[in-house]
C-alpha cells in the first residue's frame, strides 16, 4: 500500500457515514445486503448512487433488476444491519429472519425502518470492486427525523457475509 493510500484510508476510516440496506427482486428471487457506499449524486434530476460489491449475491441479482429499494435503519435496528451485512443470501434466506412486505413493483420492503425509497436503475458503472447503480427515486416513505441512523462505526466490526 502506498503512502497516499494509507493517508486516504486514515481519512475515510474516520468518517462516519450512514449505511443502508438495499433490497431487490428479480422474478421470484429476493435479495438484499448492507451497503456502505451510497450517496446522493444529483439534485435536479434527483439521483442516488448505490455501490454493490461484485462479490455478493445482491449484485448478481441486481444486474437484472429494474428497481432497488434503499432502506435507512435506526440505530436500534443493528440486528437487521448485521443480518443483511453478516450473512450471505447464497446460504441464508434473510427475509425469513425479518419482517417485510411486498412494496411497489413487488419489491421487498423491510418493516419498521424509519425511511425507505425505491429507485429505478437508470445507469450502472464499474467502481473498482463495486458497481454503482444510479437510481431515479420513484416512491418511498419517511417516518420522522433521521438523526439516529446506523453508521459505519456501528458495523465496523462486522464480517461480510461474502468473501471479498
Amino acid at each position: 500500500m502506498t503512502s497516499a493510500h494509507k493517508v486516504f484510508h486514515s481519512i475515510v476510516g474516520r468518517l462516519d457515514q450512514p449505511v443502508f440496506v438495499v433490497t431487490t427482486r428479480v422474478l421470484e428471487e429476493r435479495t438484499g445486503c448492507l451497503v456502505g457506499f451510497a450517496t446522493q449524486a444529483s439534485i435536479d434530476p434527483p439521483r442516488f448512487l448505490v455501490g454493490l460489491s461484485t462479490s455478493n449475491r445482491t449484485f448478481r441479482v441486481a444486474t437484472a433488476a429494474e428497481h432497488l429499494v434503499v432502506h435507512v435503519l435506526g440505530r436500534d435496528q443493528l440486528p437487521l444491519a448485521r443480518l443483511f451485512g453478516g450473512e450471505t443470501g447464497d446460504e441464508v434466506d434473510k427475509f425469513s429472519r425479518c419482517a417485510w412486505h411486498d412494496g411497489p413493483h413487488g419489491l421487498p420492503v423491510l418493516d419498521g425502518v424509519p425511511a425507505w425509497f425505491i429507485g429505478r436503475v437508470v445507469g450502472r458503472a464499474a467502481l473498482g470492486d463495486h458497481v454503482g447503480f444510479l437510481l431515479d427515486p420513484d416512491g418511498g416513505e419517511c417516518h420522522g427525523e433521521l438523526n439516529d441512523v446506523i453508521r459505519h462505526g456501528d458495523v465496523r466490526d462486522l464480517d461480510a457475509g461474502h468473501a471479498p
